[in-house]
């Protein structure tokens, strides 16, 4: 059981050992916060909302690239800090009571205002969005052709 600062009493459940330190459990509740925090980043930093998987090895795959791109954010993020550290008369100066550590959104921005971007000719552009689109028909005719097989296969007369 938690009280909130608002008054508000918030209950945990918990398929813990009854022999668990409350140190433990508290802990535990504790870290959930950071879970949902990082998977809300994920979901409107990172695109993991936009993914679609049709498949299951496909949203491994796309989860395993999320985990990496949290990962070396993190990475940064703690980089920046160690590099950078806070003048503590800065806040003050600021009229602010303490400085946040760089967001998800902040080092993304880092990110594209420091790498170089390709540029593309306008035959490069066309060229790749023909390449991309071919390649979205047949993965699409395929797996399209895959499930009418399969319906078929599943609607054939036993007798």
């Amino acid at each position: 059981m938690r009280r909130e600062a608002d008054g508000e009493i918030r209950y945990a459940f918990s398929n813990a050992p009854a022999d668990t330190s409350l140190l433990r459990l508290a802990y535990m509740e504790s870290a959930r916060g950071f879970v949902e925090c990082s998977i809300r980043d994920a979901k409107s930093e990172l695109g993991w909302d936009e993914f679609q998987a049709l498949k299951y090895c496909a949203w491994e795959h796309q989860l395993a690239l999320t985990i990496l791109a949290s990962w070396f954010i993190a990475e940064t993020r703690w980089e920046w800090r160690e590099q950078f550290p806070t003048d503590d008369t800065l806040p003050a100066e600021l009229g602010v009571n303490s400085l946040l550590s760089l967001s998800v959104a902040n080092v993304r921005e880092l990110l594209r205002a420091t790498l170089p971007l390709r540029q593309l000719s306008i035959a490069e552009a066309q060229d790749l969005v023909c390449t991309h689109l071919l390649n979205r028909t047949r993965s699409r005719q395929s797996r399209l052709r895959k499930q009418c097989d399969l319906l078929h296969f599943h609607s054939r007369d036993p007798a």
